[in-house]
């Protein structure tokens, strides 16, 4: 079954439960959402020093952020919050899309290595179930402070192949002040440029005896953002411009079938793609092409968002969550994006919502042995005056191409 056949299967079960969620209203402020949250489940709130930076993190969903705001409590909700499946408290069998815009989950998803799939099973949607550890089951919280808060979780993953991997999950999030934030990015911006930046530190320990070798499968960390579409959306992704006889292609777009030319252009050394949340599609980058940082521009409500994250230099070896046996395991993405919608003309879309995701190298690790992975948010509001020079120095073109690239 292609991964396009599997995914409208799995939303058409999702509808059928009746806990796909509609559209948030595009005014949803921050303190709406927390308010809702708080309703259902324990919220920690991180503030950035001035107070106006805030961050919504919740323990019991695997310590996720929620959403956050730059603006206090009346300011825009930047997060995609599921209501619907939230409220119902019963967890759905394949997986809980309760939202989130940092969300920790493990690759790979597909293949020989999957931790998705039992020993032996067909790759299909009836025996897909996300492993409760990055699902449904609560966190540890650790620690936490007014900036930042600690979590962690023991878990046990046994992969498609039979091999059995122990091990220990820790993610610290953490609340940027406006100056290392803008420091982390090599960039300023005016005092009238509202921000809001936080980090999760995501780590994974070998906590077994034997060393995790690729020959008997990987684990790699996986953070993927959710966040509100609005019709105005691009989502940018800088990239490594070159051949493809060296490099590869530059975006892997047949995740639910080819993305019409409308939808994903194009450029020398950046790439657009539609944020919308009314075409169902997806696309990556291989680690020969991806560079880390990536992001999207909200024409509609005045938003930059960038995505940065961690990418070790000269590393290749990224799991491969295609759902078949695979002949390259270790040939998988480093960044993906993907643009929620209708799985069939005419039905409700599972949010609609947009993904900026990013992933660490596959981890050969020996006992005791971590490996981390950063990823950092940033949020910006203002006018496009204000907001040309970030989205230029960071993303590498004009608040004006970005919303000129898409027809």
């Amino acid at each position: 079954m292609d991964s396009r056949t599997v995914a409208l299967g799995w939303i058409a079960m999702v509808l059928a439960a009746g806990i796909a969620a509609g559209a948030q209203a595009p005014k949803q402020t921050f303190r709406d959402d927390l308010m809702f949250l708080r309703k259902h489940t324990d919220v920690i709130v991180l503030t950035d020093r001035s107070g106006q930076g805030q961050v919504a993190v919740v323990p019991k969903m695997q310590g996720r952020v929620m959403t956050s705001s730059a603006a206090g409590p009346t300011g825009y909700s930047f997060g995609w919050i599921n209501r619907e499946l939230i409220a119902a408290r019963t967890p759905v069998e394949h997986m809980n899309a309760f939202g989130g815009e940092d969300r920790f989950w493990l690759g790979p998803e597909g293949g020989q290595f999957s931790i998705f799939f039992d020993r032996g099973v067909p790759f299909d949607l009836e025996h897909w179930y996300t492993p409760a550890a990055i699902d449904t089951e609560p966190w540890e919280l650790v620690s936490k402070s007014r900036q930042s808060a600690l979590l962690r979780k023991t878990m046990r993953m046994r992969n498609y192949s039979g091999t059995v991997l122990d091990l220990r999950a820790e993610r610290e999030v953490r609340v940027l002040d406006r100056d290392a934030a803008l420091s982390q990015l090599g960039t300023t911006a005016g005092r009238d440029v509202k921000m809001v930046a936080y980090e999760s530190e995501n780590k994974i320990i070998n906590t077994g005896k034997d060393p995790w070798q690729k020959e008997t499968g990987l684990l790699s960390i996986w953070i993927l953002g959710m966040f509100n579409p609005s019709p105005e959306i691009t989502i940018v992704v800088p990239f490594v411009a070159g051949p493809d006889d060296q490099l590869g292609p530059v975006a892997n777009d047949s995740y639910f079938g080819k993305v019409p030319a409308e939808r994903l252009v194009v450029r020398e050394g950046v790439l657009f793609f539609s944020g919308d949340g009314q075409y169902r599609s997806k696309i990556g980058l291989s680690p020969k092409r991806a560079k880390p940082v990536l992001g999207s521009y909200d024409a509609m409500h005045g938003v930059l968002t960038i995505v940065q994250y961690s990418k070790p230099e000269g590393v290749e070896d990224y799991v491969n969550s295609m759902w078949e046996k695979q002949d390259q395991p270790y040939r998988g993405d480093v960044v993906n994006s993907y643009n929620d919608g209708p799985p069939t003309p005419g039905a409700k879309p599972l949010g609609p919502f947009y993904e900026l995701e990013t992933s660490s190298p596959a981890a050969a690790l020996a006992p005791g042995e971590n490996i981390v992975h950063t990823h950092r948010t940033y949020h910006f509001t203002g006018s496009e005056t204000q907001l040309d020079p970030l989205a230029k120095r960071v993303l590498g073109v004009t608040i004006a191409q970005i919303k000129a690239a898409l027809p």
